[in-house]
């Protein structure tokens, strides 16, 4: 039987998680009752015909795992060293300790290194390989480039190109540079971090796009669909923001065909 490649948007929160613990925002409160707003710290889990892969594994990974009846994993991208992108790894640990099943983490060499340094005894039972700048991984042509991440330095994007179908994944990025907006052209499916509608900070202090910078990046590259993810508890499912018909706000537990439908 045929399976259509998906990409499920396990968690689609910002690094800290909404409801916030200390917050009785609007937002929060949603979240707390109806919990169309509640939303795990950003992850996806991608489902190829004969496998699968994580791309990034935080603190709520656990729980992640539970919602979609899974009990082991075996391969991981990550995209940079972040708490709300890595905690989960002890967890992770765990899996490889008690199933004595390989699970390989992939990466760009300075995260690994920033992940050992984190989690030094990682080394005595998962398989860290560093990723190249492009390779074969899966049913994919992978790219993999570095992009800002505002006043939190820099983190990595991921280009996914097969035959019928190239996305991408870029979850903590801002003020991107010409160079690093190259691979986001020409893209079926564009899943974008925007942890705000309108953020009013001053930008040296921010460290992801929001919505309407988004929107005026999305104008330059055209990606035939956009997804936007790491949402802060800024973002109301709520509300209707007036997004334009193949842009729309994730959710957790959001599945995205990796398909054109123009075939």
């Amino acid at each position: 039987m045929d399976v259509t490649p998906t990409v499920t948007l396990v968690g689609c929160s910002d690094a800290l998680g909404v409801p916030r613990i200390y917050c009785d925002c609007d937002v929060c409160g949603e979240a707390r009752t109806t919990g169309l707003n509640r939303r795990t710290r950003s992850s996806a889990l991608v489902s190829l015909k004969d496998t699968s892969f994580w791309i990034d594994c935080g603190p709520d990974w656990r729980t992640q795992m539970d919602r979609e009846d899974m009990r082991t994993a075996s391969t991981f991208l990550i995209t940079h060293a972040h708490q709300d992108h890595i905690g989960g790894i002890p967890d992770l640990y765990d899996v490889r300790r008690w199933t004595s099943r390989e699970v390989t983490v992939r990466a760009p060499a300075p995260v690994l290194e920033q992940i050992v340094e984190r989690f030094p005894w990682v080394k005595k039972g998962l398989t860290l390989l560093p990723l190249k700048e492009k390779e074969r991984f899966f049913d994919y042509e992978l790219t993999t480039w570095e992009v800002s991440h505002g006043f939190n330095g820099r983190s990595f994007a991921f280009r996914f190109a097969s035959p019928t179908f190239e996305w991408a994944y870029c979850p903590d990025s801002i003020s991107l540079t010409e160079e690093e907006k190259l691979p986001l052209f020409d893209l079926d499916l564009l899943v974008l971090g925007t942890s705000f509608y309108r953020e009013e900070a001053p930008l040296p202090g921010r460290s992801v796009y929001d919505m309407v910078e988004a929107l005026d990046l999305l104008q330059e590259i055209k990606p035939k669909r956009t997804v936007f993810t790491h949402l802060s508890h800024n973002v109301d499912r709520r509300r209707d923001y007036l997004l334009p018909l193949d842009v729309a706000v994730a959710f957790d537990g959001m599945k995205v065909e990796l398909y054109r439908n123009d075939r």
